[in-house]
């Protein structure tokens, strides 16, 4: 089926993986607690664990390095059955302050596309995350200049989306959302008549993937490079 994008007056960008690199820290600093904890359980169980404990803390913590870094302080005592050194909690928080300073790497293309489709729509940077940090990885990329409205959201579920429209007075079929992941930047857009494009990112969080039966029946571009847009909406 043809997706027609002529009536399109915003596009909204996800930031992280699709704009620049971000998930692929979050698995080195596994791959560093996984080391940190191996005298205490095997790397798969390390790796499970803290993936649960992740997952029951989002209604808590939120998203982001900071929530992460909570989550693995706690799977350490738990694992450790509290054992674990002050030396090791202190190397944990080292590597969410390692994170946190990590360099912001854009991803190909990016600048260049959205250097030429700021000229005809507004763009809307709609993330998730912690705030402070989205904010500084946003002004360290050097791309506030080309968007019209910042949106941290606390999640990327159907009726977050519909409040994001309605503030920008907007009509779904007048917004385009643009990013990696499947659950949180397509399907809620395609299931309030919004539109959207996927560009998939190398690395997925586990969080983020979806089944074949969500996606089927669903109506939406996939592209393998953020510079295909400028085709599909030319």
């Amino acid at each position: 089926m043809e997706i027609d994008y002529k009536n399109i007056k915003v596009i909204g960008f996800d930031a992280d993986d699709t704009l620049w690199v971000n998930e692929t820290y979050f698995r080195d600093a596994e791959m560093e607690f996984g080391k940190l904890l191996s005298e205490y359980e095997t790397l798969n169980t390390i790796d499970q664990e803290l993936f649960k404990k992740e997952i029951d803390n989002l209604p808590l913590y939120g998203y982001g390095v900071k929530a992460f870094v909570l989550s693995m302080v706690e799977s350490a005592l738990e694992q450790s059955n509290y054992n674990i050194s002050t030396k090791s909690i202190e190397a944990i928080l080292n590597i969410g302050k390692d994170m946190l300073n990590k360099p912001v790497e854009l991803l190909d293309g990016v600048e260049e596309v959205l250097k030429i489709v700021s000229q005809k729509y507004r763009l809307v940077l709609a993330t998730k995350g912690d705030l402070l940090d989205q904010e500084r990885k946003l002004e360290k990329s050097g791309l506030t200049k080309y968007f019209h409205h910042i949106e941290v959201l606390s999640d990327k579920q159907e009726a977050n989306y519909s409040k994001l429209l309605n503030h920008l007075d907007i009509k779904p079929s007048e917004f385009l959302m643009i990013g990696n992941s499947l659950k949180s930047d397509v399907l809620p857009l395609v299931n309030i008549k919004a539109h959207a494009i996927h560009v998939p990112f190398h690395t997925t969080w586990a969080h983020e993937q979806v089944s074949v039966k969500e996606t089927n029946g669903k109506h939406y571009k996939t592209i393998s490079s953020l510079r295909e847009l400028l085709k599909l909406l030319s």
